[in-house]
Formats: C-alpha cells, sequence, structure tokens
C-alpha cells in the first residue's frame, strides 16, 4: 500500500528490447547477444520506481491499441502504478532497442510511437503533491505543448515541479530549452545535459531559470546546487549490469525523499541508492515482488 506522497508523472510508456552484447558491434555481420524484453519508457520508469519506493503514483501517457500497450498498462497497474493512458487506435506503443555493452552502459534506439501524440488537457491534479516531467516530452515537437501544459497546470493547482532533461544529444536548443522549463523547481541532468544547457557545465548558470539543480555523475555521485549552496554525495560501490533507467530511478528515489521534506543531502542520498539498485539488474523498472 502506497503510503508516500502523492506523484503525478508524464512521460513514455514503452517496451525495452535490450540486447546485452559481448564485445563490440560488428557492422554488417553478427554479434552475438543475451536479449531480454523488459517495461520501459522513461515517464514509466519513473513512476515504477516511485510505487516501489511507497508512493502514491500516477502516470499520464500514451500508448497504442495493440498486445504492446496493454503489457504496458498491466505491468505498471501490479506494481502499484496507476495509469491515465490515452489509447490510440493507429499509433503504436513506444518502443526502445537498448544495446548494452560488457561495462553494463547502453545506447538507445528509440521509438516514441503513440507517446509522440500525448495531449494533457484533461490532467487532473486533485490531491497531488508532485509533477514530475520527463523531458522527452519537450525534446519532440509533437508532445511539447502537453509538457508546456502539464507544467502550468502544476504550478497553477501548487505542486512543485521537476523535469530531467533526459538525452543531451536531443537538446537542440539549450535556450529554447531552458525557457520551456523556467519556473520549474528542480532540474534533474546528468553530466552530459548539464554542459550542453550551459555551455560551462558549472550548474550555477541555470539557477537564473530554475529553483535548484541535481545532477547526477554516474558512479562519481550527485550534487544538489541552489541558491543555498552546494550539497554532493558519492554513489556507494555496485555492479553495474546495466545501466537503462538509473537516472530515472535516481530521480523517483530524489524525489521521494525531498517531497516529504528531506534535506538536500539526504534526498540525494535515496536517489543514489536507488540508481545504485537499478544498475543492479536488467532493465530500467524494479522487480515486481
Amino acid at each position: 500500500m502506497a503510503v508516500g506522497p502523492a506523484v503525478v508523472v508524464v512521460g513514455d510508456a514503452a517496451l525495452d528490447v535490450v540486447a546485452r552484447h559481448s564485445g563490440p558491434i560488428v557492422h554488417g555481420d553478427d554479434t552475438r547477444a543475451r536479449i531480454s524484453l523488459t517495461m520501459g519508457g522513461a515517464g514509466a520508469n519513473t513512476a515504477a520506481w516511485l510505487a516501489h519506493l511507497g508512493c502514491d503514483t500516477t502516470l499520464v501517457s500514451n500508448i497504442g491499441d495493440d498486445p504492446a500497450g496493454a503489457q504496458v498498462r498491466a505491468t505498471l497497474t501490479a506494481a502499484g502504478v496507476r495509469c491515465e493512458f490515452t489509447v490510440d487506435p493507429e499509433a503504436a506503443t513506444g518502443c526502445v532497442v537498448v544495446l548494452v555493452d560488457d561495462t553494463g552502459q547502453r545506447s538507445m534506439l528509440p521509438d516514441r510511437g503513440a507517446n509522440a501524440l500525448l495531449r494533457t488537457a484533461d490532467l487532473d491534479l486533485t490531491g497531488r503533491r508532485h509533477l514530475h516531467l520527463s523531458g522527452y516530452v519537450l525534446l519532440d515537437a509533437s508532445s511539447r505543448q502537453a509538457g508546456l501544459d502539464a507544467l502550468a497546470a502544476a504550478r497553477a493547482a501548487g505542486l512543485t515541479t521537476s523535469v530531467d532533461p533526459q538525452a543531451a544529444t536531443l537538446i537542440e536548443d539549450p535556450a529554447a530549452f531552458l525557457q520551456w522549463v523556467r519556473g520549474v523547481d528542480l532540474l534533474l541532468p546528468n553530466r552530459d545535459e548539464l554542459r550542453k544547457l550551459t555551455g560551462s557545465g558549472d550548474p550555477l548558470d541555470l539557477l537564473s531559470a530554475v529553483g535548484a539543480v541535481a545532477v547526477t555523475d554516474g558512479p562519481l555521485g550527485a550534487s544538489w546546487v541552489s541558491p543555498d549552496g552546494v550539497e554532493s554525495v558519492t554513489a556507494p560501490p555496485a555492479r553495474c549490469v546495466d545501466s537503462t533507467g538509473a537516472g530515472d530511478a535516481f530521480d523517483a528515489g530524489l524525489i521521494t525523499a525531498w517531497v516529504q521534506g528531506a534535506s538536500p543531502r539526504n534526498a540525494l542520498l535515496a536517489g543514489v541508492a536507488a540508481g545504485s539498485e537499478a544498475i543492479g539488474r536488467v532493465g530500467a523498472q524494479p522487480s515486481i515482488t
């Protein structure tokens, strides 16, 4: 039973095809791999980890009217996530091909499918305390307005807000992205996204747009930067099996603690603990027990 804060996540839900290959991929020929079909989508990943950590969690997303969409809904529901999905009769449920190397690092080939058609006109925020938005919604012009509308609705309803930029390579116009997230309480970039957004790599440069920044840096840990100062923590030792979804898990751990009043340091510790748990298993979401 969920006992934590009520959080709504707006973002993608998808199926992940995870290919764990040994050695470099041979262009134009075969490379042996172990293939797994798991649940994915950055929004769904964060929602699943929030529910795993005890939050009353709702995911707002788009799926196709297909077996993949039914599987995504069933799995997330079983994990304790309330699914407020729009079912598109023509677009397919999103799918991501994830290539994971011997070190556990992943490269992704995403097809957003129905996620690209996201709309949030009927977003119900009654009783919610926090809204988290996956940056993929903003990075695709076809779903961007839905993300902007969700953030505006959350601010109007008095919710705190957070955004994860998600993909440095997809941030084509950093100045525009910072305009889209202006007024957000917490921005959650990794180190590469921070460099793309600032040019300098200095999170202080973002404080004119957002309230605070929590930066992840893989095994080096994470830092919280706000007008009150800087707090940093190291990540616990962990064997990386699959880094897919580690940032989404970090977001969930930090949000769960922060929304309940944790200090920046304790929120960071909760985030790196969840991220470390995520990299120890194949797939981007926690196991259902």
